[in-house]
């Protein structure tokens, strides 16, 4: 495959690059490739950014298919420019025995669009045993210090100290004074830790401290954090999620937590329910996966960050923090996960273009400032915006551990 007609960043210097594809890999990246290919595909002047990486969705499979499931999930992130998920481990069963997560990697098999990982999960019973004995089978350990379903929410130090002790990365919802506890764990049991939708100036400042002492601390924010507040939260109970929307001041804090480094990532937790669901009673998580590249592109354009930045935090690092190879960047020898933006798109988000089961979306009347025409997975197009059927039925999503 070929791409052609793409704008790449190079060294800082946007220019018309091709883009040679081959195996599943980008072969070639020049100014002009002239080469007889089976498919060739016209950027028309669109961006060329390497695939998305979210690290952190709740796919709600199994056990909660009616909200979301791998593929209708998958097709949200293909829509969306993001070419691999990692899946959270509060499902129905929680994940949090081996047998669960096994069974949670059959059942994936051949039905998601983009690729794809899995957490393994903490449990208030002290699964450290089981922890130990997956943790190269999954990306990390979560462990919920603040809210969580069935037994997943653990309080009890020395079970969190034996988790931290067997887990090569563990992610924690943690908030408030429970981001000092997990870093604390974390430097007692010398194991890395990614702090998940981190939402306050406060927050923040306590991840600054701790890499300014060394420590191997990883920050991840939300778009929903960065570009929306409490004065957005109505009667309808559609924006509550955990952690709460917060103050202008902590959206402040938080970008500038991106620009000095100190936020590593941006992560949805895409957390899906039906407005039905929302409506009805307090029902907290939203849903996120599909506009987030795009959300992000207006911080782009509105030069909040650069987009050497959003590559770095949306597509690089998440491949680094999370052990992922070949992934999260636009160079040669990598997997050809690429998406292709039109720039110039302004139109409005609306809940009618939402793949996902839930059929609404945050942003929904929101201008963007960027839209995704094209994704591809491992060289393979799985999401065309200017096709007629728009989705190619093409399920080759694989795992990426």
């Amino acid at each position: 495959m070929l791409i052609k007609n793409g704008l790449v960043e190079v060294d800082g210097q946007i220019k018309f690059q091709d883009i040679l594809i081959e195996n599943e890999k980008i072969k070639e990246i020049a100014d002009e490739i002239n080469i007889i290919s089976e498919e060739v595909i016209d950027a028309q002047g669109g961006y060329i950014l390497p695939g998305v990486i979210d690290p952190h969705v709740h796919m709600r499979d199994p056990g909660l298919t009616h909200k979301e499931d791998f593929e209708t999930g998958s097709m949200a992130c293909a829509k969306g420019g993001v070419t691999t998920f990692l899946d959270m481990p509060n499902t129905i069963p929680n994940t949090i025995t081996e047998e669960a997560l096994l069974d949670k990697k059959r059942d994936a098999v051949g039905r998601s669009y983009v690729d794809y990982g899995f957490y393994f999960g903490g449990s208030k019973n002290d699964n450290s045993l089981e922890v130990a004995k997956v943790k190269d089978m999954a990306v990390a350990t979560k462990v919920f210090m603040n809210v969580s379903t069935g037994n997943m929410l653990v309080e009890d130090e020395q079970i969190l100290e034996n988790i931290f002790k067997s887990s090569k990365l563990v992610a924690v919802h943690a908030e408030g004074e429970m981001v000092a506890k997990a870093i604390e764990l974390s430097e007692k049991a010398k194991t890395p830790v990614y702090l998940c939708h981190l939402s306050t100036k406060e927050e923040i400042e306590m991840v600054r401290e701790a890499k300014a002492k060394g420590l191997e601390i990883y920050a991840e924010v939300t778009p929903h954090h960065l570009f929306l507040n409490q004065e957005y939260v109505g009667s309808d109970n559609l924006l509550r999620m955990k952690p709460e929307l917060k103050t202008k001041e902590d959206n402040e804090a938080l970008w500038e937590g991106i620009v000095d480094g100190t936020v590593d990532t941006i992560g949805t937790d895409h957390a899906p329910h039906t407005l039905a669901e929302k409506t009805e009673k307090l029902t907290f998580g939203i849903p996120g996966v599909q506009f987030s590249l795009e959300m992000m592109l207006k911080a782009v354009k509105g030069e909040r960050i650069t987009l050497e930045k959003l590559k770095e935090i949306m597509c690089e690092n998440p491949a680094k923090i999370f052990g992922i190879k070949n992934k999260g960047k636009l160079e040669v020898g990598y997997d050809a996960d690429i998406v292709i933006v039109d720039m110039k798109n302004e139109e409005k988000i609306t809940n009618e273009e939402v793949v996902s089961k839930c059929g609404w979306t945050p942003y929904n009347g929101r201008t963007r400032d960027g839209k995704v025409m094209a994704t591809l997975v491992r060289g393979n197009v799985v999401y065309n915006e200017r096709r007629i059927k728009k989705f190619i039925n093409n399920k080759i999503g694989k795992e990426v551990m």
